[in-house]
């Protein structure tokens, strides 16, 4: 089954103005032109697309699948135009990248300013998301790449192994616990935890430990960035868990420091995610490879 560009493009004006005659006057085609390919492309489709009354037309169901996926074509088009007009302009292309909070904090902006220096034309839309919500947006085609949580379930992606962190106990450096070589995960729940929003995938993890073991983290404060968490740490506003760099950043700064969490889980695989590696565009498949050789 075939569609031409010139059809499609009347039937989606033919669905917004939810009438043939200002369909036409917006073509500026003849009305028996605009009838003429409606029919076509109800015979070529095998349904009518739209219901016709004295004042006007309704989409059929048949339609309304017709109009979505027309819109999503157009607006495909759209895309290859501002890219390719992105190469005339000099510039090598676009990247959708969504990272979660973990991955944006510790590697990526290293990374990505190597590939930018090498690539200065290249543009990274860059969206910090939690891992499902990723996942959602690669397989939806709204993100090129993404970086998540390895636990994060991705059945319908292509993923590759990119890096690994270490959850760690930010603590102050007056806390009892700050001198310690190692803590275990249930002495951490019998204190009051500042903990990352709860879509987040670390709460989602430390819950879920916690539940394992019949016990349930006492939050008392809830933030939305791992910046603020260790400031209130450094306040002596409670403890945390966070991902040992990110602890380590400001540690010189605000007086924190991190405690060895010795549980298996502590150690978190990251990994890098597409919807089909060999669709991604030359700049997308570039930045992934970067990516995994670094």
């Amino acid at each position: 089954m075939r569609f031409d560009l010139t059809s499609l493009q009347i039937f989606l004006c033919v669905a917004e103005e939810k009438s043939l005659t200002r369909a036409s006057k917006r073509a500026h085609l003849a009305l028996s032109a605009i009838s003429k390919r409606i029919a076509e492309l109800e015979h070529r489709v095998g349904s009518p697309l739209f219901t016709r009354y004295p004042r006007g037309v309704e989409l059929t169901p048949a339609g309304q699948s017709m109009l979505a996926h027309t819109r999503q074509v157009f607006e495909a088009l759209y895309r290859l135009e501002d890219e390719l007009g992105d190469y005339s302009d000099g510039i090598k292309g676009q990247v959708q990248l969504h990272a979660t909070t973990s991955a944006l904090a510790q590697f990526l902006p290293a990374e990505i300013k190597t590939f930018t220096t090498q690539f200065p034309g290249v543009r990274l839309d860059i969206e910090e998301r939690v891992g499902a919500a990723i996942v959602r947006a690669l397989s939806d085609g709204r993100a090129d790449v993404g970086v998540f949580a390895s636990h994060t379930p991705a059945p319908d992606l292509e993923t590759f192994a990119y890096r690994s962190d270490e959850i760690c106990l930010a603590v102050s450096v007056n806390h009892p616990l700050s001198d310690r070589e190692t803590v275990r995960f249930p002495e951490v729940l019998r204190h009051e935890l500042i903990a990352s929003h709860a879509e987040s995938a670390l709460y989602a993890q430390i819950t879920q430990e916690a539940e394992k073991l019949g016990m349930t983290p006492t939050i008392k404060i809830r933030v939305s960035s791992f910046d603020c968490m260790c400031q209130l740490v450094a306040g002596e506003l409670g403890i945390a868990l966070l991902p040992r760099h990110v602890i380590r950043i400001y540690a010189n700064s605000i007086g924190i420091t991190d405690v060895p969490l010795d549980e298996p889980w502590a150690i978190r695989n990251l990994r890098i995610g597409v919807r089909d590696f060999r669709q991604l565009s030359p700049t997308a498949r570039a930045f992934v490879e970067h990516l995994r050789a670094s």
